[in-house]
């Protein structure tokens, strides 16, 4: 059984309206992960639920558990959950992301929703921010249990990882990439430990760019800074990148026929993930939906900016 604490050690306040405890779950691997469960207080009958992970490099007691918690709040069952190797989650070696296994959490999640006696199984959905914004998608795109997934600030780890930002590495770019990756891996077979990547930069560099500066505001500092957190610490094992960069994800979402939300920053880095995903996704139930001024890590946890009506109105619609 994992570890947990029962302490409330979240970066955003404990709300008076909902209530909250600590759960597991298995996906289809066996990892055992850990996840909060919020709930309105007071409610009876079977709710509308929804699973929520991210943003990439993150935990469940920062921006996953502040939507989680405003999400019950507004009538729904909700679970925020450590993605396999991080957190309060389990898996072994630490700090790994993997396409398919992270995938296959949000889809564990549904499991998992779908069983409880106090959760409408007809009216699962899902929210991933951030790097889980592009594994929600995904996950849509091979659960058809989810009836309605929001994306906000989405990145596509997969596309990042294997052509930068903006697309900007050529094969011979990758072809060196993957030497010092590759090289990485021989190291840490042979000193039987996983380099880390590194978080959020700290000290920041003077000439950092505006993103890089937006993120130091929320992970090294007490607007969002917690001990488990990858970003706020020495972040993902380097050769993580590998699998990402050989297996994309979003192939079907062309074929997704449940509805989908995306929500980004119009001033984002990250905003050209969210609009070429919805130009590939298909039908009538699909909307992008951009925050003036905002930039990414906005949709983090500023309450004034992020959409939580919008979300609650798509999931009542949609589900």
């Amino acid at each position: 059984m994992l570890k947990m604490t029962n302490q409330w050690d979240k970066v955003f306040p404990k709300s008076k309206n909902t209530d909250h405890r600590k759960v597991t779950f298995r996906n289809r691997y066996g990892i055992e992960l850990a996840a909060d469960m919020y709930t309105p207080k007071g409610a009876a009958g079977k709710l509308p639920a929804i699973a929520v992970c991210g943003p990439f490099g993150a935990v469940k007691e920062q921006s996953s558990g502040l939507y989680a918690q405003t999400m019950a709040e507004k009538g729904f069952l909700t679970l925020a959950f450590d993605p396999s190797f991080t957190g309060e989650s389990g898996g072994e070696p630490r700090y790994v992301a993997s396409p398919d296994i992270n995938t296959e959490d949000l889809c564990a999640a549904v499991d998992f929703l779908s069983v409880q006696d106090n959760v409408d199984p007809e009216k699962i959905g899902v929210i991933g921010i951030c790097g889980w914004g592009g594994m929600a998608i995904n996950a849509a795109a091979i659960d058809t249990r989810i009836k309605a997934t929001v994306a906000s600030t989405m990145y596509d780890m997969s596309r990042v990882n294997a052509m930068g930002y903006f697309d900007s590495m050529d094969a011979d770019a990758r072809y060196e990439q993957r030497k010092a990756l590759n090289a990485q891996r021989t190291e840490d077979y042979k000193n039987g430990t996983y380099q880390r990547a590194g978080g959020v930069a700290d000290p920041l560099p003077e000439d950092a760019p505006f993103f890089v500066k937006d993120y130091y505001d929320y992970y090294k500092t007490d607007r969002g800074y917690h001990k488990r957190s990858l970003n706020s610490n020495d972040g993902w094992n380097t050769t993580s990148a590998l699998s990402f960069m050989n297996m994309p994800i979003l192939c079907y979402s062309d074929e997704i026929r449940s509805a989908v939300l995306l929500i980004h920053g119009e001033k984002a880095h990250s905003c050209y993930f969210s609009k070429d995903a919805f130009k590939k996704l298909k039908g009538d139930n699909k909307e992008l939906m951009l925050i003036p001024n905002a930039v990414h890590t906005d949709l983090y946890d500023k309450t004034d900016v992020i959409p939580f009506d919008k979300i609650a109105d798509f999931f009542k619609t949609n589900m």
